[in-house]
């Protein structure tokens, strides 16, 4: 299907200029058939297309955006950095002091690094957590996405599963025979990987809250049981919170769940929007860093004042009284209201929510690992997608992305989102009962 004209001439060239069109894989929406929308602007929890049309926006530039577009505080801070500078290459405050609010925020963190994305803070703290070790194997967990790292790039998820690509050309065999992929939500295939393999093991890398396969919660034993094997075995226990950091609670996947990991990942909601990624945990750990220690990681622009100081406008308004519970309370309308919808309707569709993360399954029954959800209808999801899209809602194009609730987003927006899909649900229930 067609965008926007705009947008369709901007797609035709851009395909001309970019592999696929597109600079990350999703963005294309092939999953969904849909040609990509170009984005002029946004402001608040709405984009408006190259048309000027506008769509409540529950994508949020895929997370980061939990105050939505544009909030003023970050937008002075941005304009305030940039007449200091873009880069320096240098050490500035405005680094120091966003490190501190994370160490303050999430207490298994003592040292923190800035880095400049997602996929660069979990490539460092593999490299961390196996100098830390002296071992080589790798545990993920199937549908989970850690970055495009060669290391992990096994049973990924996000565009790699919405692609249906079972790992990537390009990685040799020598560089993933140390990485093992498991079920996620399966203590038991865990404890059993670990008896045999656990002396050899340095790292498991788990995202807490799973955004990478739709929304999928931990079951509540299991987070307390990669705690404890990992303790056991002597095995660094990272948390990928690049998705769930500041979003699910100030402190995070691990405040909410009580668990605490030795090392953290973050990116998204630390930058304000900017490009920024960040790793921490153990000072014994994090000391295995240059210049402190021998392990090399660095970076041109890491810590660079625009994505700091937008980092820093973004935690302090986060972090005021009722910031949470306020975007808990929206956040629970939109989800109860199509778990309601799918219920009445007679849609055969599921919906998962943590917080301001919803998945949105159109599968046969509860989704709690992977496995269950590539059961899920996408075609169904498909016709959904555009669907919503003729309507004004512009919702992640691909089943197994994550719909992202801001501050922005009021109840009338919510309510706004609930109508068109009862409308386009309906359209859907003729092929209810298909899978």
């Amino acid at each position: 299907m067609k965008s926007d004209p705009k947008s369709y001439l901007l797609f035709q060239r851009a395909k001309e200029a970019i592999p696929g069109g597109v600079n990350s894989p999703v963005r294309a929406a092939k999953a969904v058939g849909q040609d990509p929308l170009f984005i002029d602007r946004g402001q608040g929890c709405r984009i408006y297309d190259m048309e000027g049309r506008g769509y409540i926006d529950y994508v949020c530039s895929w997370g980061p955006l939990i105050l939505g577009h544009r909030h003023p505080a970050v937008i002075e801070a941005i304009e305030k950095a940039l007449l200091r500078g873009t880069s320096f290459g240098a050490p500035i405050d405005l680094e120091v002091e966003l490190a501190e609010m994370i160490i303050d925020a999430v207490d298994s963190v003592e040292m923190v690094r800035m880095v400049n994305s997602g996929t660069e803070a979990t490539m460092s703290a593999i490299r961390a957590a196996r100098a830390y070790t002296g071992r080589d194997g790798i545990i993920k967990f199937d549908g989970c996405y850690h970055g495009h790292s060669d290391s992990l790039l096994v049973a990924a998820g996000s565009g790699v599963a919405t692609l249906n690509i079972p790992g990537s050309p390009g990685v040799p065999e020598s560089v993933v025979q140390h990485t093992y992929s498991l079920s996620y939500n399966d203590p038991e295939a865990f404890a059993e990987k670990m008896a045999e393999k656990g002396d050899e093991i340095a790292a498991v890398i788990v995202e807490p809250v799973a955004g990478n396969m739709g929304m999928v919660p931990p079951d509540p034993d299991f987070l307390a049981a990669l705690r404890k094997e990992t303790e056991k075995h002597g095995v660094v226990l990272i948390f990928d919170e690049v998705m769930s950091g500041f979003r699910v609670s100030y402190g995070g996947a691990q405040e909410l769940y009580g668990v605490s990991p030795d090392l953290s990942c973050f990116g998204k909601i630390v930058g304000g929007g900017m490009p920024v990624g960040a790793y921490g945990g153990k000072k014994e750990i994090m000391e295995q860093i240059a210049p402190k220690g021998p392990v090399y990681q660095a970076g041109t622009l890491s810590g660079n004042p625009l994505a700091m100081a937008a980092g820093i406008a973004a935690l302090k308004q986060i972090s005021m009284p009722g910031f949470y519970e306020n975007l808990e309370e929206t956040s629970a309308r939109l989800g109860n209201g199509l778990a309601r919808l799918v219920e009445r309707l007679g849609i055969q569709a599921t919906v998962n929510r943590v917080g301001s993360m919803l998945g949105l399954f159109f599968a046969p029954g509860l989704v709690s690992n992977f496995e269950q959800a590539k059961a899920s209808d996408t075609e169904k999801f498909a016709a959904f997608y555009r669907g919503m899209l003729e309507r004004g809602i512009y919702l992640p194009a691909a089943q197994f992305e994550v719909i992202f609730v801001s501050s922005a987003h009021e109840m009338a927006d919510i309510d706004e989102t609930l109508s068109a899909a009862e409308d386009v649900m309906a359209g859907l229930q003729d092929t209810a009962g298909e899978t």
